[in-house]
């Protein structure tokens, strides 16, 4: 089985062919780096630059009211949530770490760059997420995502075929690559709350799947709990790296310094390390922000809005708001501790470490509630974007429902008594096959999501000579 996973894993995210570069250094380039990257480059060409040109415009629809027509349906911006409570998880602690230990602090530069061209993809794939959306019959409102866009790409509306096999086998990597991530979660917290607080693994890995188990088995729980956690969370971690900063602020110069000087291998050239630079933090990014992978359209296809370039402009934020906004918190607590004091450390130890440093013993205790509250919301999202999949494999029937939501949950138990080293790449398999299924799509499809964009400016125009 590890064999097997390995396998896959290095199919997907291992280098298939390397790039020398002078001074002895090279760059390896794997199938996913050089799916999504060429992508989110054409993707923010045919958008006129989407990121740059309306980030004015993303904000004043995050911030416009909410206005729900059908029952049942949530907002844009509670689609926005769900798909930021997913983004928002262990990625931006411990995958920020692993790619800053890995590749030093130029990859988070390159963090930033696949932010921005992935924007533009996101706002592809939410887009058609809501072109191809479909009523609900279950919870109510609207469900759709990747399988649903992918079905009427290759399946015509007067065939016989009930599904697509490229739109099955995105539906069931997507349904593998969670239950991966549940077991990911599980170890994560239990690990933090055992370093903070010295409570064995089986109370933390007990509560946390009874908690979960209350919300995700009740009918539509997961965005009321969503609404709250994710603010807050998010909210609380952003301050007190505005704290941090402006505790140190006289090393910012240094360590942005040693950010672009990294990023572009002045230092790194010279070691035959800037493919690692640029590979990790490319690849931590992809992984964290989600862009491409079709796990967000999940979420964006339940909303209930205006027009479809709407939830595009949101998915696109969400984006921003990830990886240029809450990794760089991660970053900037890592890169302002002294080197040192971390050297020879991985994952949560490193982070908890940094912290400690930062703000003594609170600090250790607060990175272990805030990943408590990272992972539980991340665990709840991906149960929201289970729901269409599970029904478009399986039809409309609670039981499939259920049963997937309890197969999510003994993930969660096991993975927080046990740590399977292989299990990150479980999570990055299925996000990989996911991605490479959903491109299949997003190619001959973006044509609709750029004539609803136009579509959309046009009606700003028209609103804007009104005034």
């Amino acid at each position: 089985m590890i064999t097997i996973i390995r396998f896959f894993y290095n199919l997907l995210w291992g280098d298939l062919f390397t790039i020398p570069l002078p001074g002895g250094s090279s760059v390896g380039i794997s199938l996913l780096v050089l799916i999504l990257i060429p992508s989110g480059i054409f993707f923010t060409i045919r958008t006129r630059f989407l990121p740059f040109r309306l980030f004015p415009e993303m904000i004043r629809v995050a911030t416009e009211k909410k206005n729900v027509s059908q029952k049942g349906a949530i907002s844009g911006v509670q689609a926005l949530i769900i798909s930021t409570a997913t983004r928002v998880g262990m990625g931006n602690l411990v995958g920020v770490v692993a790619a800053i230990s890995a590749g030093g602090a130029g990859a988070v530069f390159w963090m930033w760059v696949t932010a921005l061209l992935g924007s533009s993809t996101a706002f592809v794939e939410a887009t058609l997420a809501q072109l191809y959306k479909e009523k609900d019959p279950l919870y109510g409102g609207y469900r759709g995502g990747p399988a649903y866009y992918i079905h009427h790409l290759f399946i015509k509306k007067d065939s016989k075929k009930k599904r697509s096999v490229i739109a099955v086998l995105f539906a069931v990597s997507g349904l593998i690559c969670w239950c991966g991530i549940s077991q990911v979660i599980g170890n994560s917290v239990s690990s933090a709350f055992e370093n903070a607080f010295q409570i064995p693994p089986i109370y933390t890995t007990a509560l946390l799947v009874l908690v979960a188990a209350v919300i995700v088995l009740r009918k539509n729980a997961t965005v009321k709990v969503l609404d709250i956690i994710v603010p807050i969370m998010a909210g609380f971690y952003f301050l007190l790296t505005l704290y941090v900063i402006f505790t140190n602020a006289g090393q910012l110069p240094s360590v942005f310094r040693r950010i672009f000087e990294e990023a572009f291998g002045l230092r790194q050239a010279v070691a035959g390390s800037f493919g690692a630079v640029l590979m990790n933090g490319a690849k931590r990014g992809l992984f964290s922000n989600e862009a491409g992978s079709g796990s967000a359209p999940c979420a964006a296809a339940a909303a209930d809005i205006s027009h479809p370039a709407k939830e595009g402009l949101l998915q696109a934020f969400g984006v921003f708001i990830d990886t240029i906004v809450i990794c760089s918190c991660s970053a900037m607590i890592m890169l302002l501790t002294p080197a040192e004091l971390t050297d020879g450390l991985a994952g949560m130890d490193l982070l908890q470490t940094a912290m400690n440093y930062h703000m003594g013993e609170f600090g250790v205790i607060f990175i272990a509630v805030i990943l408590w509250l990272f992972s539980f919301s991340t665990f709840i999202g991906i149960l929201f974007y289970a729901r269409p999949n599970i029904a478009y494999l399986f039809g409309d029937n609670w039981l499939s429902q259920t049963l997937y939501k309890l197969l999510a949950l003994v993930m969660l138990f096991v993975g927080g008594l046990a740590a399977y080293t292989f299990v990150w790449d479980l999570g990055d398999i299925g996000v990989g096959l996911m991605t490479v299924f959903n491109m299949i799509a997003l190619f001959p499809l973006s044509g609709r999501a750029i004539e609803s964009l136009k579509d959309y400016e046009k009606n700003i125009k028209k609103t804007e000579k009104r005034f």
